[in-house]
């Protein structure tokens, strides 16, 4: 119950008028580059994927009239054993770009993607299985692109990022 409460929290934070309000600084403030500023001169340590993506809504059984978007969120160490520092997304939904979306301690990433600790093992692939994002109503279903992030440090302290893009579209098919 607790994992479906915390599921359905961090989904909840990805609809427009729910998310995160912007920082300040603004989360993206160099718009001549692609990435936000807190993973821009990391270096790529991590591979982190979504499938399925692009990513469709599709009517939510467990609340009628609802829907859902249904993928699992995967992560892998290439560069050895590493601690996971934060976890969490930037959504890019209007003209406005990235905007802070949602992060996540070490705690509730090892919880989420089942990964005692936060400590992740080179080559071994740990899965966020449902991580879902949810709508109450045909009327809020939009479409939007959510950059995920995971920022883990080796046993010198030497900071690493892996990274995500899920295409989540408003169509139901």
């Amino acid at each position: 119950m607790k994992k479906l409460l915390l599921a359905g929290a961090l989904c909840a934070t990805a609809t427009p008028g729910l998310h995160a309000q912007p920082t300040t600084p603004p989360a993206w403030t160099d718009h001549t580059r692609a990435l936000p500023d807190k993973l821009r001169q990391v270096p790529v340590g991590l591979t982190l994927w979504h499938t399925p993506n692009p990513n469709y809504p599709e009517p939510n059984p467990a609340q009628p009239g609802g829907y859902v978007w249904k993928h699992s969120t995967m992560v892998r160490s290439e560069v050895g054993e590493l601690d996971v520092v934060e976890c969490g997304s930037f959504i890019w939904y209007s003209e406005a770009g990235w905007q802070a979306n949602m992060r996540e301690t070490p705690a509730e990433f090892a919880e989420l993607f089942q990964c005692p600790n936060g400590h992740l093992q080179p080559g071994r692939t740990y899965t966020f299985a449902k991580n879902y994002r949810y709508a109450d109503s045909a009327q809020r279903l939009y479409g939007g692109d959510a950059l995920w992030y995971i920022l883990a440090k080796d046993k010198t302290g030497k900071l690493y990022k892996g990274m995500g893009l899920i295409e989540t579209e408003a169509t139901v098919r």
